[in-house]
């Protein structure tokens, strides 16, 4: 049972981390090669899809959709998927994604004369499943070696969260210290005394049956 225990935790803690990692805004430097647009039929990877753009029919499944194609400052690829996320999951409300597409669009450049640009973004990439990170904002640095802002949203997100786990885990202790653990040693308390009565009663008896056949 303490194998099953820690698997469950773990796998919860795992579960969690997973989760903020995906919503949670990054921010990459990279070099703008190409921008474009491509129709695409959600299928089984439908979860790590935004919605249609806001003001479009939600019905159709299949839409275009824009995409940015990046090189990283140590030359590998990066694709970025750019969609609106409205007012849906998660609460990015995006709504300029014609205007982001322009933008990354004007900021291509090639090898011979990089322009670096600052791509937030949240998601993952993954070539198996056909997934996207989302594009939230580009903008031009100064070059390949700027520093990346210190990311305060997560701080700040992720530092309330934890307050606010803390504070229900402080009075659920307290809840349990007063409620629950009381009860169960009553419960304990009874069940115990119970097993003494019965292991009396089981005595008695025995001593019973033992002066019966002695009289035989």
């Amino acid at each position: 049972m303490v194998y099953v225990k820690w698997t469950l935790i773990i796998g919860f803690w795992l579960l969690v981390a997973g989760f903020f990692h995906y919503t949670l805004p990054q921010t990459d430097i990279v070099r703008i090669t190409d921008t474009y647009e491509k129709r695409i039929d959600p299928g089984e990877n439908r979860l790590f899809w935004s919605q249609a753009d806001i003001g479009s029919d939600t019905t159709v499944t299949s839409r275009d959709v824009f995409f940015i194609q990046t090189r990283r400052v140590n030359g590998g690829v990066m694709v970025y998927r750019n969609e609106d996320t409205g007012w849906s999951w998660p609460p990015y409300f995006k709504f300029d994604t014609s205007n982001l597409q322009a933008e990354a669009a004007d900021q291509r450049s090639t090898a011979d004369d990089p322009r670096y640009v600052a791509i937030r973004h949240y998601g993952w990439r993954n070539e198996f499943f056909s997934i996207f990170p989302n594009a939230i904002s580009v903008r031009p640095v100064a070059g390949p070696d700027v520093s990346k802002p210190i990311p305060w949203v997560s701080i700040l997100i992720l530092g309330i969260v934890a307050a606010i786990w803390y504070g229900v885990w402080v009075r659920w202790r307290r809840f349990r210290a007063k409620r629950i653990d009381p009860t169960l040693e009553e419960m304990q308390h009874s069940w115990e005394a119970t097993e003494d009565a019965m292991a009396e009663r089981r005595g008695r008896l025995s001593e019973w049956w033992a002066r019966q056949r002695g009289r035989r």
